[in-house]
């Protein structure tokens, strides 16, 4: 299969697919300009079918005419009710991403968390400075406990948050651990939910009764008495 001319112009409005764009170069062949004319105003109507999603947008008819002018390789001809563009960043390379040249300490905690303590240490206040390490014990905690599934202390955590803060932040580990301020706050079940047949009433085994009450009855001698 020959491949079209038109590829690339098809891999940046395949929106429209391969039989618009024969229909674009059908118009441009068209030598009558009030023909062409028309026959875009139609094309037009299929196009903005075809995009729905362009209805929108702002000024949505103007950017179907571009896009029709950018289909036809900049050629069109006719009596557009708007100046056509050729949208030249379509064809400008995308922009370089710039990558982060330096990673973090800990990767289960991230670079946020770099972040987050960076800005703890700017604090003044030691009542929301205590507060930004207690938020910052339980985020550390549940992203260590995702990334790694064992056990993990308080003094690991704050032993962390020591070094990452190169000492600016510090608290009472034995305050810490008392009060499991770097537990997230989960509410604990009850113990009739925990044990659900706890409160119910115990099954009376009544089997030693029922043969009791057989014995207990009187015999045919004694009847017959």
């Amino acid at each position: 299969m020959e491949a079209s001319t038109t590829f690339k112009q098809d891999l940046l409005l395949r929106e429209y697919g391969r039989n618009v764009q024969d229909l674009v170069n059908y118009i441009t062949s068209v030598e009558d300009r009030s023909e062409r004319t028309r026959l875009s105003q139609l094309l037009i109507n299929l196009m903005a079918k075809l995009n729905p999603q362009l209805r929108d947008t702002q000024d949505y008819q103007q950017k179907l005419w571009n896009h029709l002018f950018v289909m036809s390789g900049s050629t069109l001809d006719v009596d557009s009710p708007y100046p056509l563009s050729a949208m030249e960043y379509l064809n400008d390379k995308p922009q370089k991403i710039e990558y982060p040249l330096s990673t973090p300490r800990y990767k289960h905690y991230g670079k946020n968390v770099e972040l987050l303590i960076e800005r703890a240490t700017e604090l003044q206040d030691p009542t929301e400075r205590d507060a930004a390490i207690v938020s910052l014990g339980k985020l550390m905690k549940t992203l260590y406990r995702s990334y790694n599934k064992d056990s993990i202390t308080d003094i690991v955590i704050l032993d962390d948050i020591r070094q990452l803060s190169k000492g600016q932040l510090d608290m009472d580990l034995g305050y810490i651990e008392r009060n499991n301020l770097f537990e997230s706050n989960v509410k604990p079940q009850q113990e009739n939910m925990q044990n659900p047949r706890s409160n119910q009433p115990q099954n009376r085994d009544r089997s030693n009764d029922n043969r009791n009450r057989k014995n207990t009855r009187p015999s045919t001698n004694q009847r017959n008495k």
